[in-house]
């Protein structure tokens, strides 16, 4: 389920005017290195009409945010955040607070923020959404990042190939509504070219309509290629721990910002290095901003029925020549795909894989439809329960 445009928050009339206050003079066109465009200004306009400041939240911790906002100028105004033309606030979240998961506040997110209050008083409609199912027993989403154009997937080649994951990270990608590219780092480990050129192809047939890139931070071959790929964009970097993604982040940032943990000999793993997912602007002239993610042991889809045909394209258009429009491609007559497989233009490897994905979103598209089930009873009782309320209190004491 993509995250299109919509509102995360009530109206901005539903919040107090705050032109009565006397605000120092601001420009949002700082923003414009964090993304922020006339789109953008377009939907913010009603809450400048308040007073509000635009905004994007760069870390969220704990019912609080840092978000950057437009400095403003007057006096006790510091100079170099003048300068800049930008400055990072704290701000509460309470005000935009939301049972349901999926619309939380979260890195990346445009917002309206209130300099009285120090509070966030609305999020801007979302373009993308990078969400998966959340790490709990319950059937919730989780948004890892809003707002990207690029989603990085890093893989690292110091370990065997886990193609199966890749597949996993790329649905995600797809149904994000933003565009994947499969960075293979740690690319001197493989010295031999016949050999990368093996790997590349093999990761190339599981991301059908994807850039795949080699990179080695350690030598910086492949940076470049990068860093002209993902400028003037948002890009999200995603990628299991040990994947190599803080040094990968550093040599984007040309800085030590992210810290590096080396990685156990035994397994090829490595501990979590990022503990927070953190929006940090690129180096000028490319510029554009990197969202860094913790490494992701657990990669569940959610709602990514969209995000699964994408990667497993070759198999859905053979899916359109079978001979029954719900054939499930196990045993009927006339299955396109099936026949694929028997004469080996269809590897069996990316049929299970196909079958896992579409088995596991439909598990989770089922318990997703029966917490919205439970919900609405629950909303529906509260409502009966207060009908019945307000009719015995019309009536009066009964004699």
């Amino acid at each position: 389920m993509r995250q299109q445009a919509h509102h995360l928050s009530s109206s901005p009339s539903s919040h107090s005017t705050h032109s009565s206050h006397s605000t120092p003079a601001t420009s949002p066109a700082p923003l414009a290195r964090y993304g922020w465009d006339a789109a953008f200004a377009e939907a913010f306009a009603p809450y400048a009409a308040d007073g509000l400041l635009p905004g994007r939240i760069v870390r969220v911790d704990r019912g609080l945010c840092d978000a950057v906002v437009p400095a403003q100028s007057g006096p006790g105004t510091d100079s170099a955040e003048a300068e800049a033309g930008l400055r990072t606030v704290r701000a509460d979240l309470g005000p935009v607070s939301d049972p349901d998961p999926t619309r939380w506040a979260c890195t990346g997110d445009w917002i309206a923020y209130d300099g009285d209050e120090r509070a966030v008083r609305a999020l801007l409609p979302r373009r993308t959404a990078v969400l998966r199912s959340a790490s709990s027993k319950r059937s919730d989403g989780q948004v890892l990042a809003a707002n990207v154009d690029h989603v990085l997937i890093a893989v690292s080649l110091a370990a065997e190939l886990d193609l199966g994951r890749a597949e996993r990270f790329l649905a995600l990608a797809w149904e994000s509504g933003a565009q994947p590219l499969v960075v293979l780092t740690k690319a001197d480990l493989v010295p031999d070219p016949a050999t990368l050129a093996h790997l590349v192809a093999d990761v190339e047939a599981t991301a059908p309509g994807v850039s795949v890139l080699t990179v080695s931070a350690a030598t910086g071959d492949g940076l470049d290629v990068l860093t002209a790929a993902v400028a003037g964009g948002t890009t999200v970097l995603l990628g299991q721990s040990g994947a190599g993604k803080s040094t990968l982040a550093n040599s984007l940032l040309g800085n030590g910002t992210q810290a590096v943990r080396t990685i156990r000999d035994s397994d090829g793993k490595g501990r979590h290095t990022t503990t927070t997912r953190d929006l940090l602007p690129l180096p000028l002239p490319g510029g554009g901003v990197l969202i860094d993610t913790p490494g992701l042991r657990g990669v569940g889809l959610w709602d990514a029925e969209d995000g699964v045909a994408r990667v497993f394209a070759e198999i859905e258009e053979l899916a359109g020549d079978c001979r029954f429009h719900d054939c499930a491609h196990t045993a009927e007559p006339g299955c396109a795909v099936l026949a694929a497989l028997e004469d080996g233009t269809l590897q069996e490897r990316r049929l299970d894989s196909y079958r896992k994905l579409i088995r596991e979103n439909e598990w989770i598209a089922s318990r997703t439809d029966a917490r919205l089930r439970a919900e609405r009873r629950r909303v529906w009782k509260q409502r009966q329960a207060l009908g019945r309320h307000l009719v015995q209190r019309k009536r009066g004491p009964q004699r």
